[in-house]
């Protein structure tokens, strides 16, 4: 459980990159749709280049062939339906902003779990409500200041996103049982998720043209750092505890991190507005979720 933990939590700080980078792109002029298919376009090569030795990536293929359907529909929606509406949250506010309402997921993964066929972790859902509250409290500074009808759309968004990801990762570890690794499962889940980046990448490029030599060069970025090391840190973090619904409730709690990593790199790097008092105080609400959810188990 402690390597669980420690995976998960370096995991939200690659992945804290996620924010800040598409938040930098948004800044630029950058369109959405380019960072997010971008992201994969990039990821897949990197991973296939580090499962090129021992001739790990025949057997994922060859299982892909057999069984494509549970494939294609569990990497769109565990890849695709989590990142392009994560993307589209990111061009609405502050990296932060974004990453704390993603914070949502962790509340999503546990009300997933009786769809597995598992009781439902009733202390984690209970100890994962003060996260949630926390991510509310966050909010209160945006509202009655005209400000709500902008928060709507990224929280929309995220809410998609925060179901999705869970969601697409459960399923395919139950798809691909013990029969291959982390990074094995991650290559094909994002070789599967190609066609629908596709998809993307040609309306994206009917609405804003081709991307900038900047934006893609960040993308890069931001596939090196989240598409690759921290899902893969989090997978295997997941894989660690996947017979356990009230500890892998936990891991996906250490997402929460990424809100204070994001805080710190956005205000650094892109010179973010600091949160207001009240949205320290949601932040603290959703470390100390965080912190509660791991002392349960």
């Amino acid at each position: 459980m402690r390597k669980a933990l420690f995976l998960g939590i370096l995991g939200s700080f690659f992945f804290a990159f996620t924010f800040v980078l598409n938040r930098a792109m948004n800044l630029s002029g950058g369109y959405w749709l380019w960072s997010a298919a971008l992201r994969y376009f990039f990821t897949l090569p990197i991973l296939a280049v580090a499962l090129c030795r021992g001739n790990r990536i025949r057997p994922v293929l060859e299982d892909i062939r057999t069984r494509p359907l549970p494939w294609l529909l569990w990497s769109t929606v565990g890849f695709g339906l989590f990142y392009a509406p994560l993307s589209l949250a990111s061009t609405f506010a502050e990296s932060w902003f974004t990453a704390a309402i993603w914070q949502f997921t962790i509340v999503a993964g546990i009300l997933l779990t009786p769809l597995f066929g598992r009781r439902l972790p009733v202390r984690n859902l209970l100890l994962s409500c003060l996260i949630l509250f926390g991510i509310f409290v966050m909010q209160i500074p945006h509202l009655g200041t005209g400000a709500q009808q902008s928060i709507l759309p990224p929280i929309l968004a995220t809410a998609v996103a925060a179901f999705s990801y869970p969601l697409g990762n459960r399923k395919m570890m139950q798809v691909c049982a013990d029969r291959f690794s982390t990074p094995q499962r991650v290559f094909g889940m994002t070789l599967c998720s190609i066609p629908f980046w596709l998809v993307c990448a040609a309306a994206a490029f009917l609405q804003a043209g081709p991307p900038s030599p900047g934006q893609t060069v960040q993308s890069l970025c931001v596939a090196f750092f989240s598409g690759v090391l921290a899902t893969l840190l989090f997978f295997r973090a997941t894989d660690l505890v996947r017979d356990n619904p009230r500890q892998l409730a936990v891991i996906e709690a250490t997402q929460s991190g990424e809100v204070i990593f994001t805080l710190l790199l956005g205000v650094i790097f892109l010179h973010d507005s600091m949160p207001s008092p009240v949205s320290f105080a949601g932040i603290a609400l959703i470390v100390a979720g965080m912190i509660l959810n791991s002392l349960a188990s």
